[in-house]
């Protein structure tokens, strides 16, 4: 088939609503390749990014899209690894609001058998965020207790079944008792309904917890290091509550508690490719045998990216949204 020169994508700017516009299919540059895409994941920095407070790195597509499946069409010179015609998924630099984007080859993989260009696009960004933070810089071991912060999103539910699958013991917090039951099917050993409970006191009454993943900040932070056992971690991924935060330092020198912090999308493609191939390695199997499944919250088509963009700030959503191309 042959590969068209123009493509449909979505535009943004801020304050103003989504748009689909005609464009010029990109190229890809060494060690890129071209991904007819399928399906791309919607996540939160795309939000930020529309409202101008998440500009993209330097040399990064400037449209929105961290995340994307398809097929590989084009391959840049000094791609060793990936062929035309291979299925994939891959984490993006931008762009995959669209039905053509260009990804590092590091930070391709390959989609996982059994899985639909729906679910597979809604990976990356996910899998090799909590695979970065929780297994990575956090170093969760099998028989610690992992708590989850926004365990019914697309992080969280990921987060529960990848922690439950590496053997650990898991809590997670959610805003309704529905997505506290979500989160216990999906594994979570205690669901904790944030607005009719007190998750310090009932994390601290079953024993506290070893890691923390926390994507709300403010007033939780210090609530974290309260619960924490001693040489726990605390690892923020985001800040739905604020950035600044005013900490009681005590309770982090007499435990000896590590708080850090990350993003995914700055990181040198050596880096991610780093991630990536420990993905393929340790979570793929998973993903493969059933542990680790996408939770699907709801698809829409590429002209209907507003809506999806309303589904995701209304908080409503419980796994992922998607755009189909």
């Amino acid at each position: 088939m042959l590969k068209p020169q123009t493509m449909r994508r979505v535009a943004h700017a801020p304050d103003r609503p989504l748009t689909v516009v005609t464009d010029d299919v990109p190229r890809p540059g060494p060690h890129d390749v071209l991904i007819r895409v399928a399906a791309a994941g919607v996540n939160r920095p795309d939000l930020m990014q529309r409202a101008g407070l998440y500009p993209p790195p330097p040399g990064a597509p400037p449209a929105l899209g961290l995340e994307a499946a398809g097929e590989i069409v084009e391959l840049g010179a000094g791609v060793a690894r990936w062929h035309v015609g291979d299925k994939v998924t891959a984490l993006l630099a931008g762009g995959g609001y669209a039905e053509f984007a260009t990804a590092h080859e590091g930070a391709v993989l390959p989609i996982p058998a059994g899985l639909s260009p729906i679910e597979a696009a809604a990976l990356p960004e996910t899998v090799m965020t909590v695979w970065a933070n929780v297994f990575d810089a956090a170093a969760l071991q099998p028989g610690e207790t992992l708590l989850v912060h926004g365990g019914a999103s697309g992080i969280g539910t990921t987060a529960i079944q990848m922690a439950k699958a590496h053997g650990a013991r898991v809590f997670a917090t959610a805003g309704d008792d529905a997505k506290v039951k979500l989160c216990e099917r999906l594994g979570a050993d205690r669901g904790v309904n944030y607005r009719s409970e007190d998750f310090e006191a009932v994390v601290r009454d079953l024993g506290g917890a070893d890691v923390v993943l926390d994507m709300v900040g403010g007033p939780y932070v210090q609530k974290n290091l309260n619960l924490l056992n001693d040489r726990g971690r605390c690892v923020m991924i985001a800040f739905l509550q604020g950035p600044q935060v005013e900490l009681n330092l005590m309770r982090l020198m007499l435990k000896r508690l590590t708080l850090t912090g990350s993003t995914l999308r700055s990181r040198p493609n050596e880096e991610k490719a780093r991630i990536a191939r420990a993905v393929e390695r340790q979570v793929w199997p998973w993903v493969e045998a059933g542990k680790v499944k996408p939770v699907i919250d709801s698809a829409f088509p590429l002209t209907e990216a507003e809506a999806a963009h309303a589904r995701l700030q209304s908080g409503a959503h419980a796994g992922k949204i998607v755009l189909t191309m």
